[in-house]
């Protein structure tokens, strides 16, 4: 692709963005999201500052990370930057994103990298997204960025592909409300290549690099991942176009509900919920429910204060990721499954059951799951159960 191109789409993508900021007084959303570092997400967005500014927006840098990349570098210069706030922590003075400054200062667009940055105690806001939303609702319009492996609900999933425990996390819900996202996309030779020129990170750190997380097939995993999340991301939002669009022909809507079946073993939970806000994405933004039914064998009193407070986390958790929560007290958890599911219309269950190389094994063993599809299969129509290995 030439560099006029290049250049005709960064102006097209600067006025999309402009006639997004003049619509209404809540501020608009943008985030660019990649496979990895080194895509080159910084650069784009300061690209686009550049281009915004151009066109006579009142645009400031509000934190930006180069990681010293050259390029980047000389992207950022003749951009507006506010200073960045100082606080003292276990005996370093440590800089984060004035949140207060950029609330006074008021420009019409804030450029905030490293959406999932976790920020120093002491801080406005614990995490860095909750900066960005404070800002969106302030008015104010945000461009930032993150990588498809710090998403919540794709948790599970990275860890398996790269073998890493990403912990600094973004809620799903923040993309969802973003009025733009955008793929950095580049091939894995292509980032393969820029990671062994020192182009990302230092080359003393490279070799370890390329063993682990930049192998070829997690990267191609990470690609995809992030591929579809852009994919997915559009669809919402033309979905939600045609919704505000006077109807040419009555629509469908979704009448998929799911209902995710958890106890208080906390890893399971935790993939029970990911795996079922992804599977709600796909189906369209379909309605979910989180059932924890406590059993007299889960009372508070025979339940150590561990696991309550997972379990607590784990409720959370659904909830940040569009989960509705039910919790009710019963003696047998099959039936009250099966009670709820009819309840609330529920046509896929979402159950946990512990990994095997034997799927024969696995499906006749005895256990709640289990009987729970035996009992489904015999006496309910219309109800899917989708299982989730742990």
């Amino acid at each position: 692709m030439s560099s006029t191109t290049d250049d005709q789409q960064r102006d097209q993508s600067a006025e999309r963005f402009l006639r997004l900021v003049q619509e209404r007084r809540r501020g608009r959303l943008k985030i660019y999201i990649g496979l990895a570092a080194g895509v080159g997400k910084t650069y784009r967005m300061l690209q686009e500052a550049h281009d915004l500014l151009q066109h006579g927006v009142d645009v400031v840098l509000g934190y930006v990370v180069t990681h010293g990349r050259a390029g980047t570098e000389a992207q950022q210069q003749g951009l507006p930057t506010l200073p960045r706030k100082q606080i003292f922590y276990k005996g370093r003075m440590l800089e984060e994103m004035d949140v207060q400054a950029i609330l006074q200062r008021r420009p019409s667009v804030v450029v905030v990298d490293e959406l999932a940055h976790t920020n120093v105690p002491g801080s406005l806001n614990e995490k860095r997204w909750q900066d960005v939303e404070q800002l969106v609702k302030a008015g104010i319009s945000v461009i930032s960025a993150v990588n498809v492996q710090h998403l919540e609900s794709l948790h599970d999933q990275v860890q398996k592909i790269t073998g890493t425990d990403v912990q600094e996390r973004v809620p799903d819900q923040v993309l969802k409300l973003a009025d733009e996202v955008v793929n950095v996309d580049l091939t894995v030779p292509e980032l393969r290549t820029r990671l062994e020129e020192g182009k990302i990170y230092d080359l003393q750190k490279v070799p370890s690099a390329l063993k682990n997380f930049f192998q070829p097939e997690n990267l191609l995993q990470l690609r995809e991942l992030a591929l579809r999340e852009v994919a997915n991301q559009l669809g919402r939002q033309i979905e939600t176009d045609a919704a505000g669009a006077p109807a040419v022909a009555p629509q469908r809507r979704n009448a998929d509900r799911l209902l995710a079946c958890i106890n208080t073993n906390a890893r399971a939970a935790k993939e029970i919920i990911r795996k079922t806000s992804r599977l709600a994405d796909r189906l369209g933004g379909a309605k979910w429910y989180v059932l924890y039914v406590q059993t007299p064998a889960e009372s508070a009193d025979r339940v150590g204060l561990a696991a309550q407070r997972h379990l607590i986390n784990n409720l959370q958790l659904a909830t940040e990721l569009g989960g509705q929560i039910l919790r009710v007290k019963a003696d047998h958890v099959v039936t009250e499954v099966r009670r709820v599911a009819a309840e609330k219309n529920v046509s896929l269950l979402i159950c946990g059951v512990t990994g095997s190389k034997n799927w024969w094994a696995r499906l006749t063993r005895r256990g709640v799951t289990n009987d729970l599809i035996r009992q489904v299969a015999r006496h309910t129509q219309d109800l899917d159960i989708y299982l989730v290995t742990y």
